[in-house]
């Protein structure tokens, strides 16, 4: 059974925002706009999208 997996694309600037938000995505993956990363859909990551929920869009759930 193949992991699940999420797509997830940055759409906000992380400029005027705290240093643990900028951290959160540098940890997604994520440092740049519309950059997409596919992470593993794991209570830490829906947790650091949650952090950054106005930053960011999930854009689908692949399996």
């Amino acid at each position: 059974m193949a992991e699940k997996t999420l797509r997830v694309q940055q759409t906000g600037s992380p400029i005027r925002r705290e240093h643990s938000q900028r951290e959160t995505l540098v940890g997604l993956k994520l440092n740049k706009l519309h950059r997409v990363a596919t992470l593993p859909d794991t209570p830490t990551v829906r947790g650091m999208i949650a952090k950054v929920h106005h930053l960011v869009r999930v854009l689908d759930d692949a399996a």
